[in-house]
């Protein structure tokens, strides 16, 4: 029998493969995830590789896959995607409520080029302004979709990414923990210029005589040079029994380098928001970062030690801090603790974003 209620309807647009291992992506996974579990009817997307570089072949692609979508149904586009179609999110806004989700300014990128950054700018900033609501992952993104790409801040909608209640419990339980006599460092992120995976070992290497290990997990695949110049520094500086390079993990195996980690340390160039720096917080683990972008956000100040990007001096002295004082790691994993409890959960998120869809349905 027609109870009369309409189904909630989504088109949730995104390049490439969901099940990328990226902060990005995992954020779009919990939030379908989340929107399903509320009842929203949510029907997948992807309009194919190589963004934000698409070729011709995959620009034709995504804009017949586009144009040909239902009208009446609310369109989430991930900004990766979006970004770089300004022409084709233009024409697809005559027929539907485009809702952006951004994560970061592509043009904030770091490693690219001077024109290749103001390209980026303009096409973002061009597509933007044809979409009816920009949702954003942190109060710095706000800022720069505002400042940066000229949204205006009513058209702006902050949704912070979560965290697992769970994964504190579980930190806080009994585990297992393995003890060779070396601080475990856990660094998670895909192996890209903008994580820093270059000055965190630069950054290392004077600490070499202490009793420490680095964990990195995080795709290898979509920066080879950044890559090749891990492995390359790994045998410079002589550390290829203090450091792994683990590559994409399972779930499973991230939640038990966590539960196995003493210190989180990312040195990111810059970062939208930083689930990773969010995560090891959730767990209890005290954390060294730098202030770049939306990390200050993240980290509050009882819950890690923040320097400057690319200051590879003042790293070697958070580093050397954290490894060597007790006190100063058991004073931070108690912040990052009450942090947790404060952290927005991903049940929260899918609610609020729940909500800001709602005002679409029909469109």
């Amino acid at each position: 029998m027609d109870s009369g209620v309409k189904t909630q309807q989504l088109i949730f647009v995104y390049p490439g493969d969901l099940a990328t291992p990226t902060g990005g992506y995992a954020y779009d996974r919990r939030i379908i995830h989340g929107l399903t579990q509320l009842g929203w009817q949510v029907e997948l997307l992807s309009l194919g590789d190589g963004f934000p570089y698409p070729s011709q072949e995959v620009i034709t692609s995504a804009r017949q896959l586009l144009l040909h979508l239902k009208p009446g149904i609310p369109i989430v586009m991930d900004g990766l995607a979006l970004g770089v179609l300004p022409e084709i999110v233009a024409e697809l806004s005559l027929s539907h409520c485009v809702i952006a989700l951004i994560h970061h300014p592509l043009a904030f990128e770091t490693g690219i080029s001077t024109d290749q950054a103001a390209a980026f700018k303009a096409s973002e900033a061009l597509a933007l302004s044809c979409v009816k609501q920009v949702v954003v992952n942190s109060p710095t993104t706000a800022k720069q979709v505002s400042q940066f790409l000229g949204v205006q801040s009513g058209n702006i909608e902050l949704i912070l990414p979560g965290t697992d209640r769970q994964a504190i419990k579980n930190r806080s339980e009994e585990v297992f923990k393995q003890s060779d006599g070396r601080l475990h460092l856990l660094s998670v992120g895909s192996v890209i210029h903008r994580k820093g995976f270059d000055v965190l070992l630069e950054a290392l290497y004077p600490l070499i005589a202490l009793p420490w290990m680095l964990s990195i997990a995080g795709d290898i695949t979509r920066d080879p040079f950044a890559y090749q110049q891990l492995e390359k520094n790994i045998v410079r500086f002589g550390l290829q029994d203090r450091v792994r390079v683990l590559g994409a993990v399972t779930e499973e195996h991230l939640e038990n380098l966590y539960c196995q980690a003493d210190v989180f340390v990312l040195a990111s160039r810059f970062e939208g928001y930083g689930m990773a720096y969010a995560e090891a917080i959730a767990r209890g683990i005290p954390v060294i970062g730098t202030n770049a972008g939306a990390i200050a956000d993240t980290v509050p100040a009882n819950a890690g030690l923040l320097v400057p990007p690319d200051d590879v001096r003042s790293l070697t002295i958070a580093l050397q801090r954290m490894i060597q004082d007790e006190e100063c790691r058991l004073a931070l994993s108690q912040g990052a603790s009450e942090v947790a409890a404060l952290q927005t959960t991903w049940e929260d998120s899918s609610k609020r974003f729940s909500e800001v869809l709602s005002r679409f349905v029909g469109c």
